[in-house]
């Protein structure tokens, strides 16, 4: 445990922040569930609609700083590829 003040300050602020990251990447996860449950279904157009939510969230995480913009355009890229593959 730290003594001095601004260590301890900062174990408050971390504890803060990592409970956001913890609620934006579990939001994040439940709304690729959901895109991948319906793409499962072949229910295109909900799907689309969860995509476009799912591409929204992984957005909002790489301008908080939570994924980096490859790792979300790598999800953006793989979870485009399962829509399009549900029309085919």
């Amino acid at each position: 445990m730290p003594n001095i003040k601004s260590a301890k300050k900062r174990v408050k602020v971390i504890a803060t922040k990592t409970l956001r990251n913890q609620m934006i990447k579990s939001n994040l996860k439940t709304c690729i569930k959901n895109f991948e449950a319906l793409a499962a279904k072949a229910d295109k157009a909900n799907a689309v609609e969860a995509c476009k939510l799912a591409f929204k969230r992984l957005d909002q995480a790489v301008a908080k700083g939570i994924l980096h913009k490859n790792t979300a355009a790598r999800k953006k890229a793989q979870l485009s590829l399962k829509l399009n593959k549900i029309g085919a």
